[in-house]
């Protein structure tokens, strides 16, 4: 017998409103995938989403607004050119931030990072990179 997939109970950090499983179109129109969020049910008001993984109800991370979206984005930017420049496989650039930051394998997933641990992976990133004599663009 299947079991039913089971939608998490998600809460918004900001609004503290349940978050509601939505077609990515729902937010992003015309330009969306054919992709699901969860996205607070305070939106637009609330402005707090977060992807969800493909094929799965799972949640890529923690809901969150649009500043902390586009931070996000950035340390994924700037810590995604570590393996992709070959200074540590992409498992060993995970294994890092563990290390760095004192976190478990679960923790350590930048869709979980709030603000402040996004701002410390980017500077903790850019030492790597300078170190290693790699210039990013912009």
């Amino acid at each position: 017998m299947k079991r039913k997939k089971k939608q998490p109970v998600i809460r918004c950090p900001y609004c503290g409103r349940t978050a509601v499983l939505q077609k990515a179109s729902y937010v992003y129109r015309e330009k969306a995938l054919d992709e699901y969020l969860y996205v607070c049910s305070g939106y637009p008001a609330c402005d707090a989403y977060v992807g969800v993984h493909a094929g799965t109800l799972r949640p890529k991370g923690s809901l969150a607004n649009g500043d902390l979206r586009h931070k996000r984005i950035e340390a994924h930017r700037l810590f995604d050119a570590i393996w992709k420049n070959g200074i540590m496989s992409r498992k060993d650039a995970y294994r890092w931030i563990q290390d760095t930051f004192s976190l478990s394998d679960s923790q350590a997933h930048i869709g979980q990072f709030s603000d402040y641990r996004c701002d410390c992976l980017m500077a903790e990133t850019r030492k790597v990179l300078e170190n290693n004599h790699v210039r990013l663009a912009g």
